[in-house]
């Protein structure tokens, strides 16, 4: 005795097949034109009551620094330091939140390795 697939499952065969490669094709399609999009924008974020402001791209390469002057002090080098490293990481994390938001929302959270 043969088991019975209840209607709508199964005896798609290659159609499915290629209606699935198309479907995944048009998602590619789309995160590629996300990416391209957030790779243009810039994230900005910035330490120390805005004394030290950095701005990232979408590609996570830092675009410039500014430092109000009144924050730079020869004695206190290291506090300049901290500020920049935190201001740079939360532009980074902005520009990653950015990303991964946009991308969850094509794939509606279905992750398939190779796409993101």
């Amino acid at each position: 005795m043969k088991a019975r697939l209840p209607q709508g499952y199964g005896g798609g065969g290659a159609s499915n097949l290629q209606q699935i490669a198309r479907q995944a094709q048009k998602l590619q399609e789309e995160m590629d034109q996300v990416t391209k999009e957030l790779e243009a924008k810039e994230y900005s974020a910035t330490a120390g009551g805005d004394a030290v402001k950095a701005t990232v791209t979408g590609k996570m390469e830092v675009k410039s620094i500014q430092i109000k002057p009144e924050v730079v002090d020869p004695e206190d080098v290291e506090m300049l330091s901290d500020l920049v490293i935190a201001s740079v990481n939360e532009a980074i994390r902005a520009a990653i939140a950015d990303k991964n938001e946009r991308m969850e929302a094509i794939s509606g959270g279905l992750s398939v390795p190779g796409f993101i």
